[in-house]
């Protein structure tokens, strides 16, 4: 007779790489917009140390690698020293506790506007196709884009080595790794999906060319930190910011094989169900041929809450479940997890605020009497 299925497989611990976790739930990378000037504040000490577990993993906010890299108010950055010292007490506080911190990097691409550029200059990206204005996430303020300036060929080294760069600020600062963002309509997704790449160069057309700037930044970051510390995250199926796929289930299977090559620690992919930041929806396609394809750990995030993160580890879906919301609004999640406690609701309204406190450190923590 078969042994039943633990109850909270989420709870099991996990060896990720050299990394031993004590359990199965992941602080989920989130945009927080509480780094003034890009320089990520002391605040940030008490956000993330609220949501350490000894041997549990955690992932900063998108974290930019160039001056370029930017499209929203008050995000953090890693690619100069100021940043670079910044970092260091918040990552020796996550550690103090005993978790394990990466710092996710990236580069919005298209997804910004002058006003955010050196000098006043166009955004970036694969492409010159422009963005149209998007309602933000408090429904009420609109986004405006800068039409893009398409990278030439000769210029793609220069934006690799930026990453390689805050891949090596990040290990300086004192995280444990690096996970690269390739989601959500970022620079790399541009390049990734052929409803935004219009490239009729080696950087674009083929799946092969649409791949090889986003290998090219996995290469150069293996190559530089060690492809034990260095995780990706993709969201092949979803369209973010305009940035879609045609065929989404024969690009995500080639990238994760391709990955292979490379050795690197974990995949992070978001749910096809996640259609947006925000919207859950029916969806045929599945993670599963990517899990099985891909010789690292596989992380999963998309709209999980406990039944759904357990059943994904009992089925073997996956190692590791990321939670961002709901992380977000419960601190100590892991905790509510543990007992089955009800959560404390999100409060979408105070996401992207500004305020140090906030929507940020004053979410509540779970009484549980002695």
């Amino acid at each position: 007779m078969a042994s039943e299925a633990p109850a909270n497989p989420l709870l099991k611990p996990y060896k990720l790489g050299k990394f031993n976790l004590s359990h199965r739930v992941v602080l989920a990378p989130m945009t927080r917009q509480r780094s003034y000037n890009n320089v990520p504040q002391p605040h940030a000490i008490l956000y993330y140390t609220q949501r350490t577990t000894k041997g549990g993993l955690l992932i900063t906010e998108t974290t930019g690698v160039s001056d370029t890299a930017q499209g929203y108010d008050y995000t953090p950055g890693i690619w100069t020293k100021e940043h670079v010292e910044a970092w260091k007490p918040i990552v020796n506080s996550v550690h103090d506790e005993g978790g394990i911190f990466f710092c996710q990097i990236g580069h919005v691409g298209r997804v910004s506007n002058s006003g955010f550029q050196p000098n006043g200059q166009a955004p970036i990206s694969c492409t010159d196709k422009g963005l149209a204005p998007h309602i933000k996430s408090n429904g009420i303020d609109v986004a405006q884009y800068t039409p893009p300036r398409k990278l030439r060929a000769d210029e793609i080294p220069r934006i690799v080595n930026d990453f390689r760069l805050a891949a090596r600020n990040a290990i300086e600062a004192g995280f444990d790794g690096v996970e690269i963002h390739g989601a959500h309509g970022y620079l790399v997704d541009q390049f990734l999906k052929d409803q935004v790449n219009d490239r009729t160069d080696e950087y674009g057309g083929s799946l092969e060319n649409r791949c090889r700037f986003p290998l090219e930044v996995v290469k150069a970051v293996a190559d530089e930190i060690g492809a034990e510390r260095l995780g990706i995250r993709l969201l092949p199926f979803a369209d973010n910011v305009e940035c879609w796929d045609s065929n989404p289930k024969e690009l995500a299977l080639y990238i994760v094989k391709s990955l292979n090559k490379y050795n690197i620690l974990y995949c992070h992919m978001v749910e096809p169900r996640m259609k947006t930041h925000w919207e859950k929806v029916e969806c045929l396609h599945s993670l599963d041929p990517m899990r099985k394809a891909f010789n690292g750990s596989f992380i999963i995030a998309g709209g999980f809450d406990r039944e759904d993160g357990n059943n994904a580890v009992a089925e073997d879906s996956a190692d590791l479940v990321a939670y961002g919301r709901w992380f977000l609004a419960n601190p100590d999640l892991l905790k509510r997890f543990e007992l089955d406690a009800p959560l404390n609701k999100y409060h979408r309204e105070t996401f992207y605020t500004s305020d140090p406190i906030v929507g940020y450190t004053d979410y509540p923590f779970l009484e549980v009497s002695s």
